[in-house]
Formats: structure tokens, C-alpha cells, sequence
């Protein structure tokens, strides 16, 4: 079943969001036409196993929850500027509908302060720094602190580069300037620029049910080290080694609870690790349209919630 309309009601709710609630994209738009072919596969193998689908804004007013078995969290990629209504709603969500990952998941999830959980459960992860809300700590004295000659900084709360800078002793100033006002309500987090990064990429493996199903590679455009496809990265299969492989699940295993389905970032970091960069649990783009049998995965692990 396809449709936005929050009167269609159906066994899952796959979230998105307004920008990509409709059915059908501009022939122009790739960005969304991606979206839509990864929720069709999705919906298809959904359909194969008896369970019926509907794309829904996570934000439409006026929608019965509780008319669905499961809520799956898809696109859902302005959460994080509006975080407080998205927090509000998973408190009202929460009592109407069961929740694809789970609610507990979802806020451990949210802020990337989980990095550290799992660095404390033997998870190699990016070397990283929090500066908590409010801070005055200067930039260039973390810089000098860590020896790190250059940097990037992120709120703790964020996606797709968000309030992302790379930072060196030259430009700390500056962009101190820019971020102060917004440490005064959000945390930030600041890691070790990864120079393989510009080189090698940003390696994504997808996990459903703890298993390894398939990987992309991301890199970033020339000049920048933002790989998000949005910022004129591009993406490219990818053949993980074995050692990727059994971090990529050691790393989901390690999180509160089992997720059903999410992704695990990693870099060769600078001292030639692989090192986990994020695990994405809230709204990872999954790619199942480079490979269309991780549908049929990610199907049967919904399916696990809804019974």
C-alpha cells in the first residue's frame, strides 16, 4: 500500500518527513527518487509477507497512531532541527504505537554522547571530546590540549553535516564566534580530523537483525570532507574486509538493546585503526536499492516487531 495520506492507515508506518511525504518525485529530483525506491523495496517485500505499508510525516497533526501495529523510522531527517517537537512526540507516540527501533534505542540514539557507551564496552570509536552546553572552553586551548592539529566539530545532537566544521589553530576564532551562541543550548562534539577521510572515504556497513547484510563506500567530493551526498559526495559499493565486518556487529551488539536494523560508520583512523565514526539507529539511509535482498531482511525484522 503507497499513499501520505494520514486517513490511509495499515499495519507499519514507514516515517519520513514533509519534505519527501509525497508518492512520487520530480523527474529532475535523484535526492528523492532514491528515497522513494529504497521505501518501494521495502513496502514490496513488506507486502510479500502479508504486511501492508504507508509512508506517514512523522509531524502530521491528527494522526491515530495507534491504527498501527509498528512504526519504523525511515526518513526522518529533520528531527534534529526540531528536536524538542520530535522529543515530544516519541513521548506521545510511544504510549499509541510500538516503535521500529525501539523508543529506548531511539533516545540513546539521539545524542552522540552514546559514543562514548560504547568506547566503554571495548567498541574502538573516534577519538572525541564533548564540550557540554554552556562551555566557555576555547577551541584553540582543546586544540593545543588534544595535539590534534586539526579538527571537526559537531553538535552532539545532528545529521547530514549540520553545524559541522573543520578546525585548526588558524580558524578556531572564528568559528568559536559561530558556535558560541548555539553551546549555549546544545552540546558539541569535537574529534581529531581523519586525514584517510580525504583519501580512502567513509566506509557504512548496514546491519539487520546483528548481521551484516551489505556496505557502501562514501567519499567526499574534491576539496571537502563531508561525504554526505547532499554536500557533493558520492556513494559507491563497497566490499568490507572481515575486520570491518566483525566490528560493524560487535558494535551493534554492544548497544542497550538488539536494534532490528541500522548502519555502522567507520574510518581507518590516524593512527590505522578502523574506528567507528557513528551507529546510526534513528533514520539511516540504507541503500537497499544496491542491494534489493537486505528488503527482504529488513521486512522480516519488522515483521518481529509488529508480532
Amino acid at each position: 500500500m503507497e499513499g501520505t495520506m494520514t486517513q490511509t492507515y495499515a499495519d507499519v508506518a514507514l516515517l519520513t518527513e514533509r519534505r519527501y511525504a509525497a508518492s512520487t518525485a520530480a523527474d529532475d529530483d535523484w535526492y528523492f527518487s532514491n528515497i522513494l525506491r529504497d521505501d518501494r523495496l521495502l513496502q514490496d517485500a513488506l507486502a510479500e509477507i502479508g504486511l501492508s505499508s504507508v509512508r506517514v510525516d512523522w509531524a502530521e497533526p491528527d494522526v491515530d497512531w495507534s491504527r498501527f501495529r509498528c512504526a519504523v523510522f525511515r526518513t526522518t531527517w529533520d528531527y534534529y532541527e526540531r528536536i524538542s517537537e520530535f522529543t515530544n512526540w516519541l513521548d506521545r507516540i510511544e504510549q499509541q504505537t510500538r516503535l521500529c527501533n525501539d523508543i529506548s534505542l531511539i533516545r540513546w540514539n539521539l545524542d552522540k554522547h552514546y559514543l562514548s557507551n560504547l568506547e566503554a564496552k571495548g567498541i574502538p570509536v573516534v577519538d572525541s571530546r564533548f564540550i557540554e552546553t554552556g562551555s566557555t572552553v576555547s577551541l584553540n586551548e582543546l586544540l593545543n590540549e588534544t595535539g590534534w592539529e586539526e579538527a571537526v566539530l559537531k553538535p552532539c545532537v545532528s545529521g547530514g553535516a549540520y553545524h559541522t566544521y573543520r578546525i585548526n589553530n588558524g580558524n578556531a576564532g572564528r568559528i568559536q564566534s559561530t558556535v558560541q551562541p548555539l553551546i549555549t543550548e546544545k552540546s558539541f562534539l569535537l574529534q581529531p580530523f581523519i586525514h584517510d577521510v580525504r583519501h580512502t572515504g567513509e566506509d557504512t556497513l548496514m546491519i539487520i537483525n546483528g548481521r551484516y547484510t551489505h556496505a557502501v563506500r562514501k567519499v567526499a567530493k574534491e576539496g571537502d570532507f563531508r561525504v554526505q551526498d547532499d554536500h557533493g559526495g558520492t556513494v559507491h559499493p563497497h566490499q568490507p574486509t572481515n575486520d570491518q565486518i566483525d566490528l560493524a556487529e560487535r558494535a551493534m551488539a554492544a548497544c542497550p538493546s538488539a536494534p532490528a536494523y541500522g548502519r555502522v560508520d567507520m574510518v581507518r583512523d590516524n593512527d590505522g585503526r578502523w574506528s567507528v565514526m557513528e551507529v546510526e539507529l534513528i533514520e539511516p539511509e540504507l541503500w537497499l536499492r544496491q542491494h534489493s535482498a537486505a528488503a527482504g531482511l529488513f521486512a522480516r525484522a519488522i515483521a518481529g516487531y509488529v508480532e
